[in-house]
């Protein structure tokens, strides 16, 4: 029952973060969960692929509660979801089922490196040059596939990459926020099969688990995270955008401190 509380108190915060930045939660989940996975004595072997699996696979939930209410406020631009929505779950896909194979120390690093550098990026906050644009959609494609393949690494929606990308290229910053949360449900939805394809034949996996996906821990944290998703959508129509950026980063600088210092 401890376990169940600490689950729900993890989604609390994270679907009101998910709502209030347009991220799917899973990136803000893994350190909270390789915590709790570790002090619950679980395969050490696993916990991280466990924290990236069912973290991956709370994006879905969680996600589509953002989704839907930054929809109702008019901050998606889905003829952008339509162009990179493809190349980015193909590449979560992709990362994914290579994560078994990867060693902790290697993922916890990458997720570390990637997600600092995005940080960087979105508090600097470097304005795009005149008449900026999305690239075609050639150009579209190398970087969904890129930013993919990360966020099947890290087990996140993508959008800690692609709003850094969309405001590069002038897009405002709360359609960024919007479209970067819709683009993370087919990024999450093919990112969990992999995990789950990919942990299928691992040994020593707690009861409760689907490949790299532990179903006691996603109930708790999606219940929670469903119901704050909408509020922290709503706040971030309010907030200015200069502190809506600032927040961004600083949780993901914090994000990558934590899995240095846990996994390294």
């Amino acid at each position: 029952m401890t376990w169940i509380l600490a689950y729900l108190a993890a989604g609390t915060v994270i679907g009101f973060f998910a709502g209030l930045l347009g991220i799917g939660g899973g990136m803000t989940l893994v350190p909270i969960l390789a915590a709790l996975f570790t002090a619950q004595q679980m395969a050490p072997e696993h916990v991280l692929h466990l924290a990236l699996g069912t973290a991956m696979a709370g994006v879905l939930f969680t996600g589509s509660a953002s989704v839907r209410e930054h929809h109702k406020l008019g901050s998606v631009d889905w003829a952008v979801v339509k162009r990179l929505a493809p190349p980015m779950a193909t590449g979560t896909l992709l990362s994914a089922l290579a994560s078994g194979w990867l060693p902790q120390k290697v993922l916890a690093l990458a997720f570390a490196v990637i997600v600092a550098g995005a940080a960087t990026q979105i508090w600097i906050g470097k304005k795009p040059g005149p008449g900026r644009t999305l690239p075609g959609p050639l150009g579209l494609w190398g970087v969904g596939l890129f930013i993919g393949v990360v966020s099947g690494l890290v087990s996140a929606g993508g959008a800690f990459l692609s709003m850094p990308f969309m405001l590069w290229c002038g897009v405002p910053v709360r359609t960024a926020i919007g479209t970067g949360a819709a683009l993370g449900l087919p990024v999450a939805a093919l990112g969990t099969l992999g995990y789950v394809a990919s942990g299928w034949p691992a040994s020593g996996l707690p009861w409760g688990s689907l490949g790299f996906v532990l179903l006691p821990a996603l109930a708790g944290v999606v219940v929670a995270s469903t119901l704050t998703a909408p509020m922290g959508a709503r706040l971030a129509h309010r907030l200015p955008v200069a502190t809506l950026r600032r927040l961004f980063a600083v949780v993901l600088y914090l994000l990558a401190a934590k899995m240095v210092y846990s996994y390294t």
